[in-house]
């Protein structure tokens, strides 16, 4: 679905302030009407990683789709497969965090375990190459006795690290599509949402 339209009955106010029972109905409605297309979006956001090399072998999207493959293959989760295909998605826009972008797309979609996973994955993958940019590899260390390392020790063994293989028989991204469609159906939390 696509985003409103001008023609769509919006709110009175000019500030928040003013805004009336009314106006707050028209604006859940539109926000109701835009969220089904999330998922389209998320998958336009994704293509932007296309072509985008970074230095690896394979391009950004690529060891996306391959790091959710090798889940998928694993017989993963649904939701563990889409935090797979998500956790690089912030590449493009945070260069310097762009583990905090994928957990904040995940997050009203999965456990916390999951959550944390992709928030923490860039500390986790550096146990791999830090040493070679003269940093700490075991700055995971700091999360030693965490509930969820193992977890995310275990993504970026098994699943992030060893994706950047050009000869790896990689899903395409439509593949991943009804996958995406399903995860992005419901949040299971929300500052927006009613308790109950």
């Amino acid at each position: 679905m696509s985003a409103p339209t001008s023609d769509q009955a919006r709110a009175t106010f000019s500030a928040m302030t003013e805004g009336t029972a009314d106006d707050w109905q028209r604006i859940a409605a539109s926000s109701l009407a835009f969220y089904p297309g999330l998922p389209d979006r998320v998958m336009t956001h994704l293509r932007l990683l296309d072509g985008d090399f970074g230095g690896f072998k394979v391009d950004r999207l690529t060891h996306s789709l391959q790091t959710a493959t090798r889940a998928y293959r694993a017989d993963r989760d649904d939701a563990y497969v889409a935090c797979a295909l998500l956790h690089d998605i912030g590449d493009t826009l945070a260069s310097f965090n762009h583990p905090d972008v994928g957990a904040a797309i995940v997050k009203p979609f999965v456990d916390d375990g999951y959550h944390w996973m992709v928030e923490k994955h860039g500390v986790f993958q550096g146990y791999y190459f830090f040493h070679h940019l003269g940093l700490d590899r075991n700055m995971r260390d700091q999360f030693d006795g965490h509930p969820y390392y193992d977890l995310t020790a275990e993504f970026c063994a098994d699943f992030d690290q060893p994706s950047f293989d050009p000869d790896y028989p990689t899903m395409a991204l439509e593949e991943f599509e009804p996958l995406l469609r399903d995860f992005f159906r419901s949040p299971q939390r929300s500052i927006y949402k009613r308790e109950g």
